[in-house]
């Protein structure tokens, strides 16, 4: 008496790749195809470059039903014309990509006033160099017309990286990208892509040459006739050549006898920085917390946090008697030090992780600043603080602030939507 032998169907992995002329449905029908049969889809991804679709499923599924899948995505694929191909996945080929799951995955941007393919080519060449896998690109900024109707300085050009695998020399290829980025005129941003970098919230900014286009204190002395003296020792100061604290104290000392109503008159002028109020109305939309550490004066710190809506202004206060300024000032110093001091003490008040926190300057004594939060951006900085710095951003406007945090200008279109 024979008995009847049953096998269980063996199993195959499939790659399926749709390319052809993007159009709604293409996705919704062929995954009701592969619903029909009882199709594990194991990875899915899906891009759309001018109208031109490429989707690519990798399904696990019984043999006995893999032919069938085939021919019905053939004739569907057909139908909607748009080609279907496929290849078939080994079992160790697909358990050496899961096996890559585990590894770091690290987000890399590159920002720019316009952006070409060699500069796509110099950051690729790094990534394969460092032995990294690129998982994805996107494009962060809007489309780019042929006969673009803005000035050239407003034109903005995002892409971001998405690469996984653990850096050869994580240090090389950070200098390897500041030195791209100084050679080719663009912004390269390189970050981990941790949770804390999709959930930062608290962003602190410098005042003084980053929210404004000059320094106050400047400004201040032109009026007092000693523009020259403080200009000079300013420079000194945020080169890192001079101490702040002493610095502060002898410029502020030259202005003694200025009019307090000309405070208001230089508030009013303010050269704000590009791109501050469309970072602000995103900030804002997206809940992020925002504060003023300015080594500056709380005049005009606050003059600006009415103005956009900051949360925090910290800053130094002049000293006026009888409507003028005395030459000293009142409380404690807002310097390097005091910047980061300030920072842990708002993030802890909103309960925040100082890896959630992001802080922006440009001078040397936003460097304590920088290195305490969680991302610290030297904005359109001098040499000393760009080469301490973990990120920079010097081609556009503040609001490439936005880049770095992954948002796309299809999201946040002037902050309306």
């Amino acid at each position: 008496m024979s008995r009847l032998m049953t096998h269980a169907p063996e199993v195959e992995l499939i790659m399926i790749n749709i390319t052809g002329y993007d159009r709604p449905g293409v996705t919704a029908a062929l995954s009701e195809i592969l619903a029909k049969y009882d199709a594990q889809i194991l990875d899915i991804g899906q891009a759309d470059i001018h109208h031109n679709l490429t989707l690519g499923l990798l399904i696990k599924t019984d043999s006995s039903v893999s032919g069938d899948i085939m021919k019905d995505l053939l004739f569907k694929g057909y139908e909607m014309n748009v080609k279907v191909r496929f290849s078939p996945v080994g079992v160790d080929d697909y358990d050496e990509w899961v096996g890559m799951q585990g590894k770091d995955r690290w987000i890399i941007t590159i920002l720019g006033r316009k952006l070409t393919a060699r500069h796509i080519a110099l950051v690729s060449k790094v990534i394969a160099e460092q032995n990294l896998n690129i998982d994805g690109i996107q494009r962060l900024t809007g489309r780019m017309p042929l006969k673009a109707e803005e000035q050239p300085s407003a034109r903005k050009s995002c892409v971001e990286f998405s690469v996984r695998g653990n850096p050869v020399d994580y240090s090389q290829m950070h200098q390897q990208f500041m030195h791209i980025a100084a050679q080719e005129d663009v912004d390269i941003s390189l970050q981990e892509d941790t949770m804390y970098r999709r959930c930062r919230r608290l962003v602190c900014f410098d005042m003084d040459s980053t929210l404004i286009g000059t320094e106050v204190i400047d400004e201040l002395a032109e009026r007092a006739g000693v523009g020259d003296k403080v200009r000079e020792i300013t420079e000194r100061a945020m080169r890192g050549e001079i101490d702040f604290c002493e610095s502060f104290k002898e410029r502020v000392a030259l202005l003694k006898g200025l009019d307090e109503s000309v405070m208001r008159e230089i508030a009013e002028n303010l050269p704000i920085t590009e791109g501050v109020d469309r970072m602000m109305t995103v900030l804002k939309r997206a809940g992020y917390k925002t504060a003023i550490l300015s080594g500056g004066f709380t005049y005009f710190g606050n003059y600006l946090k009415q103005k956009f809506g900051f949360d925090y202004v910290y800053a130094n206060d002049l000293e006026i008697e009888n409507g003028k300024l005395t030459g000293r000032y009142v409380g404690e110093i807002v310097d390097g030090k005091r910047k980061a001091e300030l920072l842990k003490l708002i993030a802890q008040v909103e309960n925040v992780n100082i890896k959630q926190t992001i802080a922006v300057g440009d001078g040397a004594n936003d460097l304590p600043m920088l290195a305490t939060a969680g991302l610290g951006i030297a904005f359109h900085a001098k040499p000393k603080v760009k080469a301490n710095a973990g990120q920079s951003l010097s081609t556009i406007g503040l609001d490439g602030l936005l880049y770095f945090l992954g948002f796309k200008d299809s999201f946040i279109t002037d902050g309306r939507r």
